[in-house]
């Protein structure tokens, strides 16, 4: 039996390839990482947003509570400035504006406006 013989140059190309391709996965998969807690911070202050419908502010109880859960969802540096803190009548304008960050890197901004229903 006569063993073949073997070029080292396609081995060589196909491990680049494979190194290349599971790179290019690992960034893939942390970027959709990334979407998942921006969603998650875009729930939050959905919920936020109601709840200050209903109350015509953000009280001091729900804004811990909402800096807690945006800890809880990776965000660190969060900035409330920009949000309705005094309670408005029925029919006014409320806001709810949150910046942070994400991981330490990523800048976020999330801005809600709606009605006071209170």
């Amino acid at each position: 039996m006569k063993q073949e013989e073997g070029n080292v140059g396609e081995f060589m190309a196909a491990c680049i390839c494979m190194l290349m391709m599971s790179v290019l996965l690992l960034s893939y998969m942390d970027k959709v990482h990334l979407l998942d807690e921006k969603s998650e911070i875009n729930q939050i202050a959905r919920k936020y947003i109601l709840k200050m419908e209903t109350v015509g502010m953000l009280t001091e109880q729900d804004r811990t509570t909402l800096l807690r859960e945006l800890s809880d969802a990776g965000a660190d540096s969060v900035n409330l400035e920009g949000t309705t803190i005094h309670r408005v009548g029925y029919g006014n304008t409320i806001e709810l504006h949150i910046r942070g960050r994400l991981r330490g890197t990523y800048d976020f901004e999330e801005k809600r406006v709606s009605t006071a229903k209170y």
